[in-house]
């Protein structure tokens, strides 16, 4: 019961109203208790003495009873329904922010879908628990032991065959609410899959249209869920069967009650009144037993679904402060890689022994085959990953040995895939700078070739651009992905593929609103595009995660190695000269 433990105490803020609902609770729960000993006496007035002013009497006082038991038991409810309400939002938003301390590696090794369902379906089973664990056990002990202590004192031997069914429940909760647990969590784990199959074909859904593929997204999906109902199936299976078992063994219970007792009654051992007491009071006690072995199957489903979620919370990020560590402070970007390592796998090294400097204020190309680690040393620079092996420094300074947030915040990075948030355009390049005024907002858009376009647009600044920004195109999400990165300042700057995939007229405006935007930084850059590399101060070539050979476009070109070699296929492609390109 570990993982509940740490549940419950999400509950602490708020022990004020929980111990207003469960004072409520108590007095509900005895008052519950006290509405047989009435009717006991009301029965026997009616039956035996036949008193029509005590029958009135009582009645008003059964009335009385269920009055003050309403309005305790809504008070109850609401304090504990609505603090469950807050415990789960409160939880919500501790697994999303802890999913934001959590560096690249955790999101690349799990599929978005599998976390999604995590954050959905697992907090729905668990939100089912928070509370209503705590209440049944408070309300139904109270029912159940009070219930107990005064049928004992009313008739022992009829407390006996009440008590003969206690063991019974036990026996069949322990056995099915196993088989529940492991059956819960297989479910979430198959839902998960579907939930993942779903957001990959909402995301993806032009390419399934494109490749004409509806038909095998649709048989994976139908797979997905189909396997997931038939784990569902067992499930129902146990708990269509356990429910009316408990029933049947309550009503056979209730019937040796009615036949015993209806014999104490007639050779006249007890009065009517009180054995209908005695049978009210079974139904008292049998509620909780019953509802005890029901609320273990549900534990038993939560603890399934609590381990998903604290599986998230117990994971650590790769990349992590240093205790103690200062803040990095305002930089001028000189750049320093010594002898740097690093591995997704330790059987696979993916750079080895990179070595470099950059002033402040140089631009570097990054070329080299595909796979030859140009990303890697990117998000490595953007410390989305720390080396397995030598460090990085900023202005002589390691970057390890600094807070990371200091760090960013003087990092602009400029992806090759532009992720835009469903807000407003405004939204968009206010992200990099809350605080921004307006005018701040339009200048960083003028100066990314932005401004005139987004006026276009049907609401100017405040069109909504949906999601991921589907409704610009890819320059113009570009555009405004180079705005947010002006308006952040930056005082280095990374490039991926910036200008890939775009038309000559975007290339163009966007290439501009580039070299605006690295005036003054020192810029890192993966480009394919021949302008590009033509500006750089210098151009680094991986090969197969070492540096094959570095010096400017012309130093290169005249070696005749590999960049000569990528250089002069880019060019061809092109339909090109690349001897007028070295020339040039």
């Amino acid at each position: 019961m570990k993982n509940f433990k740490r549940l419950f105490r999400l509950l602490i803020p708020y022990k004020t109203a929980l111990f207003y609902g469960t004072l409520f609770l108590i007095i509900a729960s005895a008052t519950n208790l006290a509405v047989p000993l009435v009717i006991k006496q009301l029965v026997d007035v009616v039956m035996v003495e036949k008193n029509l002013d005590v029958l009135n009497k009582l009645a008003g006082l059964v009335g009385l009873l269920f009055l003050i038991q309403m309005v305790f038991s809504t008070a109850h409810n609401y304090l504990f329904d609505l603090t469950e309400k807050r415990v789960a939002t409160d939880f919500r938003k501790i697994v999303f922010n802890h999913l934001h301390t959590l560096s690249l590696g955790f999101f690349v090794k799990r599929r978005t879908g599998e976390i999604m369902s995590r954050m959905t379906n697992d907090l729905t089973t668990v939100e089912g628990v928070i509370t209503d664990l705590p209440a049944t056990v408070i309300q139904q002990s109270i029912r159940m032991l009070g219930g107990i202590a005064i049928i004992i004192y009313m008739n022992w031997k009829l407390t006996f065959m009440i008590l003969v069914l206690a063991p019974i429940m036990v026996l069949f909760a322990k056995i099915f609410g196993k088989k529940l647990k492991a059956l819960s969590k297989e479910i979430q784990d198959k839902l998960a899959t579907s939930t993942t199959i779903l957001e990959e074909n909402l995301s993806g859904i032009q390419v399934v249209k494109s490749f004409v593929r509806q038909e095998l997204e649709m048989k994976r999906f139908g797979d997905a869920v189909e396997d997931s109902f038939q784990s569902a199936k067992k499930r129902v299976k146990i708990s269509a069967f356990f429910g009316p078992m408990i029933g049947f063994i309550a009503f056979s219970t209730g019937l040796g009650l009615l036949w015993y007792g209806g014999h104490e009654v007639i050779i006249g051992n007890i009065s009517p009144g009180e054995l209908i007491a005695f049978i009210l009071y079974a139904t008292i006690i049998a509620g909780p037993m019953g509802s005890f072995a029901r609320l273990y199957t549900r534990v038993q489903e939560g603890l399934g679904a609590s381990e998903r979620l604290f599986e998230i919370l117990d994971t650590k990020s790769e990349v992590q402060d240093l205790p103690g560590a200062p803040a990095l402070p305002r930089i001028k970007g000189r750049v320093e890689v010594r002898n740097l390592k690093f591995h997704y796998r330790e059987d696979r090294e993916v750079l080895t022994d990179i070595n470099f400097t950059v002033e402040p204020g140089e631009m570097v190309a990054l070329v080299g085959p595909s796979g030859a680690g140009k990303t890697t040393l990117i998000q490595l620079l953007h410390r989305f990953y720390d080396p397995t092996g030598g460090e990085i420094l900023v202005d002589g300074i390691p970057i390890r040995e600094v807070q990371l947030n200091s760090y960013l915040k003087q990092i602009a990075l400029v992806p090759q895939e532009t992720l835009l948030f469903g807000g407003t355009i405004e939204e968009n390049i206010r992200y990099a700078k809350p605080n921004a005024t307006f005018a701040e907002i339009v200048s960083a858009a003028k100066s990314a070739n932005a401004d005139t376009f987004i006026r276009q647009c049907p609401e100017s600044y405040q069109t909504i651009v949906g999601e991921k920004g589907i409704r610009l195109s890819a320059g113009q999400r570009q555009r405004i992905a180079i705005a947010r990165a002006l308006l952040k300042d930056p005082h280095l700057l990374i490039l991926d593929e910036a200008t890939s995939a775009l038309d000559n007229e975007s290339e163009k405006l966007i290439q501009e609103a580039l070299e605006r935007l690295m005036r003054g930084k020192t810029s890192f850059v993966i480009a394919h595009r021949l302008s590009t590399i033509h500006n750089a101060d210098r151009i680094i070539v991986l090969d197969q995660g070492r540096i094959a050979e570095t010096g400017t476009h012309q130093e290169l070109m005249e070696a005749q190695g590999l960049y000569h070699h990528l250089y002069t296929l880019k060019s061809l492609q092109a339909g090109l000269d690349p001897l007028e390109e070295v020339e040039s």
